[in-house]
């Protein structure tokens, strides 16, 4: 058999070389640079992380605290203006913006203004809320249908629900009432038989061990629905 020699191509290989030493002695100054400049971006992100943003986040979750427990025991005013010892909800959205505290704030900011009936305010503070809890996130979907049916927005209201009802479907009990004023609203509200008739059908199917599932059928059949 045959012995298969490989052949070398020292010309080729040394054109090689010389056109990468001629591309980095070209270019050599912008990769240092644009290193050097990629590094102090991650330095310096990482330092804000550290020495700005962390505890920023710590003073803005003991601010929190004050707040919250006025907001437990129905003190509205204070949860939302402060003590003048502790800020209220308010403050601390103004002190703290974004900062997770700083963004529950208007979640808190919202459901205050609701109760005291100012619903223009409630609808500002908890479409500026957003979280990855699906629970939380759920609640406030349905309070800013409130806000926005205390406005007569109809159509934000009844979007608002629908939202609500379906973004944490494994909770059935809240999902269920929250399908249930929906339904309700397209029937009561909007006039809407068509979807009050699917979104109360989509409640008996769904959530038929639930309060809410049960009282379905009903409204079903006070729609003209027998099944």
């Amino acid at each position: 058999m045959a012995e298969i020699k490989t052949v070398e191509r020292p010309v080729e290989n040394a054109e090689v070389l010389e056109r990468a030493r001629n591309f980095w002695e070209r270019n050599s100054k912008i990769i240092i640079y644009s290193a050097l400049g990629f590094l102090l971006l991650i330095g310096g992100y990482l330092a804000y992380r550290g020495l700005v943003q962390g505890p920023k986040e710590t003073k803005a979750a003991e601010a929190m605290y004050k707040a919250e427990n006025y907001y437990r025991t129905d003190s509205l005013n204070l949860a939302l203006n402060g003590d003048g010892a502790n800020p209220g909800f308010l403050k601390i959205i103004s002190q703290y913006g974004g900062t997770k505290a700083g963004n529950l704030a208007h979640f808190y900011a919202g459901s205050a203004y609701l109760q005291q009936g100012d619903a223009a305010k409630a609808q500002k503070h908890l479409a500026d809320f957003e979280t990855e809890s699906k629970q939380i996130q759920a609640r406030a979907y349905k309070l800013l249908g409130d806000a926005y049916a205390e406005q007569g927005k109809n159509g934000d209201a009844f979007n608002n629900y629908k939202k609500a009802a379906h973004h944490f479907e494994t909770d059935e009990t809240a999902s269920s009432e929250y399908l249930f004023m929906a339904a309700y609203f397209a029937d009561r509200v909007m006039k809407d038989q068509k979807q009050a008739v699917s979104l109360f059908q989509e409640l008996k199917d769904k959530y038929s061990k639930t309060e809410k599932g049960f009282e379905a059928e009903k409204y079903l059949a006070q729609l003209g629905v027998f099944k």
